[in-house]
């Protein structure tokens, strides 16, 4: 059985979210504040966070910044629909999705199972990928870059996967969000962007080979001027 930690510090939400996952097979955990979530997920065996970004004691970006640190855990963010920024920015600190407030549970139950879908899912070894000093393992979803490993979130490593996998071919923005997200994705292309900026980052003088193919998406480049 999967768990799930739900951080949030609205009680309404945090037991009405609770109660949804627990009926749909799901162990939870949940938590009224970061500070309370921190001590949980250091304490228990998780799966998946649901992290609301306005929390007392320990904030949002704190409380994933801490988790990105130490696990590659899915991290789902819980936003207002006012807060772009907040949301980028908790993109940057490595969390995966976000779903807006207010919302229907079983949106964020889409979200979850989708994550929780992908990370479970092993690959043999035999269809890792090599290319330009790039090793993408699968199955243990590592990725070295010129025998150094790159710590990389779910998400960035989904598109760094499709990335690879269609080498040379341009994949449109809607094509990666629907791989990464799913159908019931709904949403601008910004997380995407933001995601790809991420990614690129961490890959260093390697993000020469994810070209921008301009109001279209992006290609994984073999081969670059």
């Amino acid at each position: 059985m999967k768990t799930i930690l739900i951080i949030e510090d609205e009680k309404v939400i945090r037991e009405s979210v609770a109660f949804y996952f627990i009926h749909n097979g799901y162990e939870v955990l949940t938590a009224k504040d970061g500070e309370e979530g921190l001590e949980l997920f250091a304490t228990n065996q998780v799966d998946l966070v649901i992290l609301d970004i306005m929390l007392p004691k320990v904030d949002g970006w704190s409380v994933c910044r801490r988790i990105r640190k130490q696990s590659t855990t899915p991290v789902i963010l819980l936003t207002a629909r006012s807060d772009e920024e907040d949301t980028l920015l908790g993109f940057d600190l490595g969390a995966d999705d976000y779903v807006t407030k207010p919302f229907k549970p079983s949106i964020l139950l889409a979200r979850a199972k989708r994550l929780l879908k992908a990370v479970e899912k092993l690959e043999v070894g035999a269809n890792d990928i090599k290319l330009c000093g790039i090793h993408l393992d699968k199955s243990a979803r590592i990725v070295t870059v010129e025998g150094e490993q790159v710590p990389l979130t779910w998400t960035e490593f989904e598109l760094l996967r499709s990335l690879m996998e269609h080498k040379e071919q341009v994949l449109t923005r809607e094509t990666l969000m629907v791989a990464i997200w799913g159908y019931e994705y709904i949403g601008d292309d910004k997380a995407l962007n933001t995601h790809i900026r991420n990614l690129r980052h961490k890959l260093g003088e390697k993000a020469k080979h994810i070209a921008t193919i301009i109001r279209v998406g992006y290609k994984f480049e073999v081969h670059t001027a």
